[in-house]
């Protein structure tokens, strides 16, 4: 059947320009990876081809051969990679090939430092897929047809500026690639050669990649030809699924090589777990954690890199139903045995075997991290990486919320250094005598928590308190309330219970204290009006002269900042939210000098100075910062007079 010719030249997104050129100039040192990327992505065809036809077998039209097959010409200069799977229409051609449609794109490209061994690292985090065949090609022609579809296409380019997209004739559903080789890739020409890549990268893929062998002429003793030289296909991997061999026979360089074709990564993974569980509901898994993060991994609704199958038959790779949001990085395999084969995403959604699947593997993963966390200098890596992610599983795994709180790390007055180090586990073993709290300070940034004036009287008493300062912190503080039997308690919220580290001299002292400024505490009160639920003496600053706290259960004011960041209409100090409460350091020289201010005006002006400073200090902004200014100039000029 002859189709209607349909060409159209197309220009690339300057997203995809951008990739070309930094791939070509940063990946040529591992050149040889664009065959392994092609070989991966024939396979993922023909796993989207096997799930399909679960439902519609006339997807195989009459040829249930699903292989990938690999040969060159040494004439043309070309070599040739091509599967039997699902296939493409022009309009997927177009999406996939033709631009890069994927949420964190731009942040990507914002990494990018023009330094090629950095560049080659996050190029890997992208996943270099198809575009990798422009490393050693100045052509490309694809030619594609979706398997139940009638017309065919062909996409062509030189990896520069455009593409072109014709409607062609093709006799069978597929992908063909074929590469035209630069001058001086001439390596790739040779069977050996592109054998020997196929074993070293694509040895563990679960069907056969299948090359030319060449049988030689047969002679007899006189030496006249027989029978003729002849070609064969040849299998050349080994073709069996890797998940399902036992541990013995896999070293880790097959394992590292298996996480680079199903986590589309050129780096060896940081760790794995393979085990086959056994009983009523069988199940082996093999899954890993990469080495860095994915370029996507903060957007949540992509699809990521957990894939099920069914005795060895590709199901689905929407991860969600088989790894939690917070492991979204993780990467692998699950292969089940006691699924019917003809079962569909909906009803997996529903499953009572799936979601015990999901069950065992979230374990499996937490045990592997658990254990990744004996290895301080390790798992410092991991945490840098996939930190942020897995404190999500505080507040959305209830069921693993004590096992992921012993995974969790922050940053702490132990070292005032911003590396998230410290373990919850080892803040308890450093607690002191009559402590029984766990303190933490949350804020927008790393300085401003260690900054903070409600850290002064714990740094006075020795007492650590954790830093907080990425925003999922607020979320997992609201969802983690103790450990270890310990209360997690912010140190700006409520009265702080102190008391059993004081002396009976510093308990005294303070009963005294807020006896003396209880008219002046009343004063200020009325100057601040509704800005304030109450004005208090305060036992938590030493330098500062003013500090705003909340009550034991309403929102901190870090989070109200956050919430109204993100649309929320309430007002930053507690206007249409809760009132903070204002406390005054009665140590503090501003504060003792205006015990005795005669002037009302003015003392005014010192109060509403004050209150001002105490919400900068919180990293908070003024509703009006004229007057803020106004009324300190005026404090000033006084001063010099």
């Amino acid at each position: 059947m002859t189709v209607e010719a349909k060409k159209e030249t197309l220009g690339f997104q300057t997203e995809v320009k951008h990739l070309l050129h930094l791939m070509i100039h940063s990946l040529y040192s591992n050149k040889e990876i664009f065959l392994r990327e092609l070989i991966s992505n024939g396979s993922d065809a023909v796993d989207k081809l096997r799930f399909e036809a679960l439902s519609n077998e006339s997807l195989y039209e009459g040829n249930s051969d699903l292989d990938i097959r690999v040969s060159f010409d040494k004439d043309d200069r070309t070599v040739t990679i091509s599967d039997s799977g699902i296939g493409m229409t022009r309009e997927e051609v177009q999406d996939h090939i033709g631009t890069i449609a994927k949420s964190g794109t731009k942040q990507f490209f914002e990494k990018l430092t023009g330094d090629q061994a950095k560049d080659s690292e996050l190029i890997g985090q992208f996943g270099v897929g198809f575009y990798s065949a422009f490393i050693v090609s100045d052509k490309v022609t694809l030619t594609t047809r979706k398997a139940g579809e009638t017309e065919a296409v062909r996409w062509e380019s030189a990896g520069e500026g455009d593409y072109t997209l014709e409607t062609v004739d093709k006799a069978s559903r597929g992908t063909e690639v074929v590469l035209h080789l630069k001058e001086g890739e001439d390596e790739f020409l040779d069977n050996y050669r592109l054998r020997s890549i196929i074993t070293k990268f694509s040895d563990h893929i679960s069907l056969p990649i299948i090359m030319d062998k060449e049988i030689p002429a047969e002679t007899d003793e006189e030496g006249n030809e027989t029978a003729p030289a002849t070609v064969e296909d040849e299998t050349v991997n080994s073709a069996s699924a890797l998940w399902t061999k036992s541990k013995e026979e896999i070293s880790e360089e097959d394992y590292n090589e298996f996480y680079k074709h199903v986590g589309h990564d050129f780096q060896d993974p940081l760790t794995h777990v393979h085990s086959k569980v056994e009983g009523t509901n069988e199940y082996t898994l093999l899954l890993y954690v990469p080495a860095r993060a994915p370029f996507d991994m903060w957007d949540r609704d992509a699809k990521h890199g957990v894939k099920l199958y069914i005795r060895k038959v590709f199901i689905t790779d929407d991860a969600e139903q088989l790894m939690p949001r917070y492991l979204r990085f993780v990467r692998g395999v699950i292969d089940a045995d006691a699924l019917p084969l003809n079962v569909s995403r909906e009803i997996l959604q529903q499953s009572k075997q799936i979601s015990t699947i999901k069950a065992g593997a979230v374990k499996k993963v937490l045990g592997l991290l658990r254990s990744m966390s004996k290895d301080t200098e390790v798992y410092e890596k991991f945490w840098s990486e996939f930190g942020n992610v897995i404190k999500e599983g505080v507040i959305e795994d209830q069921k693993n919320k004590d096992a992921i709180a012993k995974l969790l790390r922050f940053s702490s007055t132990h070292t005032d250094k911003e590396k998230q180090d410290v373990s919850l586990a080892s803040y308890v073993e450093r607690m002191k005598e009559g402590q029984d709290k766990i303190y933490y300070v949350t804020a927008d940034s790393f300085s401003a928590a260690k900054n903070s004036p409600h850290l002064e009287v714990f740094r006075k008493k020795g007492i650590e308190v954790i830093l907080m300062a990425d925003r999922v912190d607020e979320w997992l503080i609201s969802n983690l309330t103790e450990f270890d039997g310990k209360q997690l308690q912010s140190v700006a919220k409520g009265e702080l219970d102190l008391d059993k580290l004081d002396t009976e001299e510093e308990k005294k002292e303070k009963e005294d204290t807020t006896k003396d400024f209880e008219a002046i505490l009343k004063q200020m009160k009325e100057v601040l009006g509704d800005k304030v639920s109450e004005v208090r003496v305060t036992n938590r600053l030493t330098d500062s002269p003013a500090c705003l706290v909340t009550g034991d259960h309403d929102m901190s004011l870090n989070m109200e900042r956050i919430m109204k960041e993100a649309g929320q209409s309430m007002n930053m100090m507690g206007m249409g939210g809760s009132k903070p409460i204002f406390e005054i350091n009665p140590t503090h020289a501003l504060v003792t000098s205006i015990k005795n201010e005669q002037d009302d005006e003015r003392f005014s002006d010192i109060t509403n100075v004050l209150f001002d400073q105490a919400i900068l200090s919180e990293g908070g902004q003024l509703d009006d910062p004229a007057a803020f200014v106004h009324k300190l100039n005026g404090l000033l000029l006084g001063l010099l007079k």
